[in-house]
């Protein structure tokens, strides 16, 4: 019975973020500490990935089956619908569960588990909806006649023009916004052009 109870108070593990570091943490660390957290995690940063959130990472690489993630609301833990999703499913690989002090979120109870079931179906509903947009917007892109598919992003024509002129490649990169070695590509094609077309045997 000793080590049931120890085990339930070092099942709870908080973590607690801001995304810059002039926020206070304060508020987060002592509503996870009075919810039980034995240990809290915390972190300064805004990352869209979990390497970008070295802390978050490193409680999903350890969590232990039947320990429980606890944050103060989801928002503090997941950037996006995506990223929430990616972060339960690492935890149901643990064995382990996600709670939220401030939220109705506990993913031990069948309750919980059943409204990230509907988080679930209200993603793949949000991206079904996002890819029917765009390709409705394309659709009718095509009908008038302004869809050209992705531009390109260097114009090398015009680099090529400003060569012509007299500019200086260091000149032209700055100016066009791309490395020196893209104005040089261009120069070489605008001479590899010139021979080719040029060049005649006699």
């Amino acid at each position: 019975m000793g080590t049931l109870k120890m085990n339930t108070y070092q099942a709870k593990i908080g973590y607690a973020r801001t995304s810059t570091v002039d926020q206070n943490l304060d508020v987060q660390i002592e509503a996870l500490t009075a919810a039980g957290c034995g240990m809290v995690r915390q972190e300064q940063r805004s990352g869209t990935t979990l390497e970008d959130r070295p802390e978050l990472k490193n409680i999903l690489d350890f969590i232990h089956p039947g320990e429980t993630l606890v944050v103060t609301r989801i928002d503090r833990l997941a950037r996006s619908m995506h990223d929430l999703q990616t972060i339960v499913a690492r935890l149901k690989e643990k064995g382990a569960h996600l709670a939220a002090t401030e939220q109705p979120v506990d993913t031990s109870t069948a309750a919980g588990k059943a409204f990230f079931d509907i988080l679930g179906v209200f993603a793949e509903f949000e991206t079904n909806l996002r890819r029917e947009r765009q390709a409705e917007g394309i659709k009718a892109a095509k009908r008038k006649g302004v869809y050209r598919g992705r531009l390109p992003k260097i114009d090398m024509e015009a680099i090529q023009a400003k060569l012509g002129a007299g500019r200086s490649p260091t000149e032209i990169a700055r100016e066009m916004g791309v490395s020196r070695g893209t104005v040089y590509k261009a120069k070489a094609q605008m001479a590899s052009d010139h021979n080719g077309n040029g060049v005649q045997m006699s």
